[in-house]
């Protein structure tokens, strides 16, 4: 066989490259999973309680869970992205494509919790500031909504303070589910 016959014999016999190489199947379900919840969540129990924030709750008790479950680095990140993209195409909140930062900026937020203390996941007390701090983000996405729809800037920060003030509280309450269900799914044998 000549040189150029059997260079091509050897690219066609390598397997091709994955996009998320560390993630399985099993760790694409539970992301999947979880991002899908995020978003079912925020569409069913859409509740006019007229209390900002309230949405934080069930976002952050998904994302915990998802990374708690899958061990990998930017987990939480991805499950950000997938609900992110999910609502946005769905046609959630006022501000279109920009809302994906909603969700990809506390996922972001978690892995990097995830990454500075493993054992979050273990503690109330790291769940619930965890959960506090990645609901903060949502200032950020808010004020750039806001600012683009041309609210005016007094408003504008007040809403958007109020908005992660009440997103924290809520975010934080979430995310104090995780310990004692992560110690149970264990218990179980369902994660590692």
């Amino acid at each position: 066989m000549s040189g150029r016959a059997q260079e091509k014999v050897d690219i066609a016999q390598k397997p091709p490259a994955r996009l998320w190489k560390s993630f399985s199947l099993q760790d694409a379900l539970y992301l999947g999973f979880c991002a899908t919840f995020i978003v079912i969540t925020r569409a069913g129990l859409r509740f006019h309680l007229k209390i900002p924030g309230h949405s934080m709750f069930f976002t952050m008790f998904f994302l915990m869970l998802g990374r708690a479950c899958v061990q990998k680095k930017g987990a939480a990140t991805l499950i950000g992205l997938v609900a992110g993209i999910l609502g946005a195409l769905l046609g959630m909140g006022k501000g279109g494509p920009l809302n994906i930062l909603k969700f990809v900026l506390p996922g972001f937020i978690v892995d990097i919790a995830f990454a500075l203390y493993p054992l979050v996941v273990t503690s109330y007390v790291a769940c619930v500031l965890t959960g506090a701090a990645a609901s903060s983000t949502r200032f950020f996405p808010s004020v750039l909504i806001d600012w683009l729809v041309g609210m005016d800037r007094t408003i504008l920060f007040q809403h958007a303070l109020i908005g992660a003030g009440m997103g924290m509280i809520f975010g934080g309450l979430g995310s104090a589910l995780i310990p004692p269900l992560v110690r149970r799914l264990k218990n179980h044998g369902l994660i590692s």
